[in-house]
């Protein structure tokens, strides 16, 4: 980093500091975390699967401060929420993924003009933050190209309909025989990752996978122990090295 990058980047540390996204204490830049904020995490990270039986990691359930988090990076401009919240993604990828060296990371795409909108795409920010925790390429695999109803706007028998055939792929080139990571900041009924997944599994990958920051369906959680699930940590991210 050079002399006048560290200048900028104190004078913006100083402006706007780091800050748990949990609590929204001051933290030091390097943390993911205050220091009390972790002492509470849920005991082991939860795991579903999207509609199409894609398996999805995610360190928290959609519930208390960690939906509170979620919904600042979404709607009220917290894209400096991405950094930490990826670390706890990376985790629980780590733990519930693990059998798998992933190739590329990738994201639920948003249509551009929604993304205009907003100003930035959460699920894109924490895809990216990953990717590089993880030290892995970050990549667009896929394109928003049909507009549709926002997902928490439609009833649940009507997701399915109201995601299909929005997505498309890229490049088909680019991941045959790979295997994916697809990063959203939720799940609920699994119908937009599912989706997603079944796009690119039409690529031919090798393996699709996918990861969260909050699970919102306690129903269709899968047991520690039990299938694909284990033990979480409450320690730093591990990142997956290539």
């Amino acid at each position: 980093m050079s002399i006048f990058s560290k200048l900028f980047h104190f004078s913006a540390v100083s402006v706007f500091p780091s800050r748990c996204p949990y609590c929204d204490k001051v933290i030091d830049d390097s943390d993911y975390a205050c220091k009390i904020c972790p002492r509470n995490f849920p005991g082991f990270c939860y795991s579903r699967y999207t509609a199409g039986g894609f398996l999805c990691a995610a360190p928290f359930p959609y519930s208390g401060v960690y939906a509170k988090a979620v919904k600042a990076l979404k709607f009220h401009n917290r894209g400096d929420y991405a950094r930490p919240l990826a670390a706890q993604l990376v985790r629980a990828v780590s733990e519930i993924h693990g059998d798998v060296r992933f190739d590329y990371v990738t994201c639920v795409p948003m249509h551009r003009k929604d993304k205009r909108n907003r100003g930035y795409n959460q699920a894109e920010l924490l895809a990216r933050e990953c990717a590089a925790l993880m030290r892995l390429t970050y990549l667009d695999t896929l394109e928003k190209f049909k507009r549709n109803q926002p997902q928490h706007k439609t009833g649940g028998r009507d997701r399915e309909k109201n995601v299909y055939g929005v997505y498309r792929l890229i490049d088909e080139d680019i991941i045959k025989d790979k295997n994916v990571l697809i990063i959203d900041d939720i799940i609920t009924t699994g119908n937009t990752l599912g989706e997603c997944a079944r796009i690119l599994s039409n690529g031919k990958c090798a393996e699709i996978r996918c990861a969260v920051v909050c699970s919102a369906d306690r129903n269709k959680f899968i047991a520690p122990g039990q299938g694909s699930d284990s033990a979480c940590r409450k320690g730093p991210a591990q990142a997956q090295k290539q």
